[in-house]
């Protein structure tokens, strides 16, 4: 029950995932991105999942923009670009990629 005194406090918004797996930070940060007929550019992986990643990436990629993407020497990985904020590009892959290159890339070594 709300009193005059909780009235004007201020609630921080909720923090809502919506992912539907959650993102792993990459020990292998090297990756490249292609748009259908033009040249790869170098970006940075930032996180995966199965479904999606995260690049640092200073070419503007609009959103629904068909990529080829390709971590390391990896096979190259087709997916859409979802959002893109001007240093940071997140792509959702077309078809979810296997768990052993998802570990391949977040295995720590010590």
């Amino acid at each position: 029950m709300a009193t005059r005194f909780s009235q004007y406090r201020s609630v921080a918004p909720a923090l809502v995932e919506h992912r539907a797996a959650p993102r792993h930070r990459v020990q292998v940060t090297r990756a490249t991105l292609a748009k259908r007929g033009n040249a790869p550019v170098d970006a940075e992986l930032h996180d995966l999942s199965i479904y999606g990643c995260r690049f640092a990436c200073q070419t503007r990629f609009a959103e629904g923009d068909r990529l080829w993407l390709r971590f390391g020497e990896g096979l190259p990985i087709a997916a859409t670009a979802i959002w893109n904020d001007g240093t940071h590009l997140g792509c959702r892959f077309d078809s979810p990629i296997d768990r052993s290159l998802v570990r391949s890339l977040t295995l720590v070594i010590c």
